[in-house]
């Protein structure tokens, strides 16, 4: 596990810098903070999060929280667009692939420095991949993108060579963050957290972290896309859903997402609140322990050894009903669950056929256990193939809406079906923590799907368990499946689109057929912001997308005071730009539909740096988190 740190003097740090939501009154100011630091011309935003950060190690972070602030500080070979997701230039300015598709070249655009005013050379892309092909620990997070690299090298100051052993589809959308070279070339251990303030060269720069406190970030006035609007990002951490909300109507932080649809619907009333909703990129599951191992398939962990039986695992499925947990534990602001993939993806989604389907069917689901040789016990409880009784223990993140408001439908199928559950609400680094160590049989977890799929493809493969140590991979479902490594190997390869979706749905119905999983649908993005405040964020989509947790920078890169519009947008290119009536292009209001909301980060921006804060609690040593909530 990485190096663990233990964090102090909550109070006194936050204090100096914005009031603590925990400890604000219910008849406080309203004001919002951005026109608190007035006086001294420094324009803050301040994102409210209820995810505490894993890592600010770039080749560690795999959670949302720590993923969304990494992408603001360190910039790619290529970046997602803002209009449609797809890849524009970064660092690179433009590319070229031999007619055999083994040789990648890229050309990185010049002028550009490091936010220490080093300059950024191919020297540092070479680097940071190099690293990753010689270091374990720095695969952790990404290292399913240079598996098949033959070679990395930087030709001359501003080309970059790239040989793979096998064509590889994703090399337009490497999603991993390039570090400066004469920083992290000094660094003993590449798994230990980054001194402060860290180097970076994206919009901002972080500059302080307290763990379970917060992260702050000021603007980079030498970015090369140009600089920030605003001074600073603050990133604030609450302890729950609700503290988050209350900070965001008394005016403490500005901006919140992963609202619960109570907090949503609630939020609808209030004049100076925005809304926003738009289709999200997030899987929901429950994770089933087939047997956790090792990369060299050593067991670990304490999962019940009942359910390496695929027949109980596919019982279970069959008495999970997502239309439910949509109708009931989201509000019906979500989508009922179908394949690995949200729908969002529409190319790559897959349903479930006719004759594979599963319905919700606990009739069914005591036959196939009947048939399976479970028989039931004098108290209802099923008896195992050793004649032990079907307990098991489901994780759940204390707090969390589809944990907290799911489990006990959860529980209450599985025991019409004779398998006894027991909800365990532990804190998030607790949930962390035993699913990487493979100590759980069910547990809720989730994923933030980018447009391209590899990435989530991966982290069910064999290589991506992890080692002893719980790095050098990142697993989900630990499951180890030859037909889907096969298939997953063959996707990378093949660069004919609609081949490679047919690849890819192959890929789910086998993950759907083996259940070391079971998708609970696919909740839509509720945020909400201080309209009184803030003109607005470029969303991502443009035309109907998110504010937070975007796959790259451009909400937070974007972010307009009120009365500074237009909102801007950005080209084809990544450049900034907004119309000549003054008007934005982007309206974040129009954009976001009728309404909209979401809990659990809010945004503070006090000149130009992003903090996170921890509110009402204590900070405590933990390990790299990699579950349900917390997951990019």
């Amino acid at each position: 596990m990485r190096s663990r740190r233990v964090a102090l003097g909550i109070t006194v740090l936050v204090s100096a810098l914005v009031t603590v939501p925990v400890g604000v009154p219910a008849g406080a100011s309203t004001q919002p903070a951005v026109r608190a630091e007035a006086a001294n011309q420094t324009q803050i935003l301040r994102v409210g999060v209820t995810q505490e950060i894993d890592s600010l190690n770039p080749f560690i972070s795999i959670t949302r929280t720590g993923t969304d602030i990494l992408r603001t500080a360190f910039d790619f070979l290529t970046v997602y667009s803002q209009e449609d997701m797809s890849p524009v230039p970064a660092l690179a300015e433009s590319w070229e692939t031999s007619e055999d598709k083994l040789t990648w070249t890229f050309k990185i655009r010049e002028g550009m420095t490091w936010s220490d005013g080093q300059p950024i050379t191919a020297e540092d892309p070479a680097f940071t991949y190099n690293l990753m092909l010689e270091n374990e620990v720095a695969r952790t997070a990404n290292g399913s993108y240079v598996e098949q690299f033959e070679s990395v090298e930087a030709t001359d100051e501003y080309t970059l060579v790239i040989k793979t052993k096998v064509p590889q589809a994703t090399m337009t959308a490497l999603d991993i963050p390039v570090v400066p070279e004469h920083v992290w070339s000094t660094m003993s251990d590449v798994g230990a957290e980054p001194e402060m303030p860290m180097v970076g060269s994206g919009p901002y720069t972080i500059t302080e972290f307290e763990e379970a406190q917060y992260t702050k970030m000021k603007a980079n006035p030498d970015y090369w896309r140009g600089a920030p609007k605003i001074d600073e990002v603050h990133f604030i951490y609450y302890r729950n859903a609700d503290a988050a909300v209350q900070g965001l109507q008394n005016g403490d932080v500005d901006v919140v997402n992963r609202l619960n649809p109570t907090q949503y619907d609630a939020l609808k009333s209030d004049p100076n609140i925005e809304l926003v909703q738009a289709q999200g990129r997030r899987f929901n599951e429950i994770l089933i322990n087939p047997g956790a191992a090792t990369e060299d398939g050593k067991p670990i962990g304490s999962g019940n050894p009942a359910l390496k039986d695929i027949k109980l695992r596919q019982a279970i499925a069959t008495a999970i009903d997502s239309q439910t947990l949509v109708d009931k534990v989201w509000g019906g602001y979500a989508e009922p669950a179908a394949g690995y993939l949200p729908p969002i993806f529409s190319d790559f989604a897959w349903s479930p056929g006719d004759d594979v389907k599963r319905e919700f069917d606990l009739d069914e689901a005591n036959r196939m256990l009947d048939e399976a040789g479970y028989e039931m016990g004098p108290n209802g409880v099923r008896l195992d193939k050793q004649g032990k009784p079907l307990n098991l223990r489901l994780l759940a993140h204390a707090g969390t809406n589809i944990d907290e408001n799911g489990g006990p439908y959860i529980v209450g199928w599985l025991k019409e079906i004779g398998i006894n559950v027991t909800l365990e609400p532990v804190s998030d680094t607790q949930v962390n923590e035993d699913t990487t160590r493979g100590d759980f049989d069910l547990a809720f977890s989730g994923w933030n799907a980018n447009p391209d799929p590899d990435f989530v493809l991966s982290l069910q493969t064999c290589a991506n368990r992890p080692n002893a140590q719980g790095k050098g991979g990142t697993p989900d479902s630990f499951l180890c499946d030859e037909e889907y490594d096969r298939l997953y190997a063959e996707q990378l390869q093949e660069l004919d689109r609609d081949k490679r979706v047919d690849l890819v749905k192959q890929m789910q119905e086998v993950l759907y057929d083996r259940a070391t999983m079971v998708i609970l649908g696919y909740d839509n993005v509720l945020e909400a912001y201080r309209k009184d405040a803030w003109e607005g964020f470029p969303l991502q989509p443009a035309d109907s997308g998110v504010i937070m947790n975007q796959q790259g920078y451009w909400g937070y890169y974007g972010a307009t005071p009120a009365g500074e519009g237009p909102v801007p947008t950005f080209d084809e290119n990544g450049m900034m730009v907004s119309d000549s009536s003054g008007a934005s292009d982007t309206d974040t209001t129009n954009a976001a539909g009728e309404d909209g909301g979401n809990t659990g980060l809010v945004l503070a921006i006090i000149g130009g740096v992003v903090v996170v804060l921890l509110v009402g609690g204590f900070l405590f040593a933990r390990g790299r988190r990699r579950t349900a909530d917390d997951r990019e």
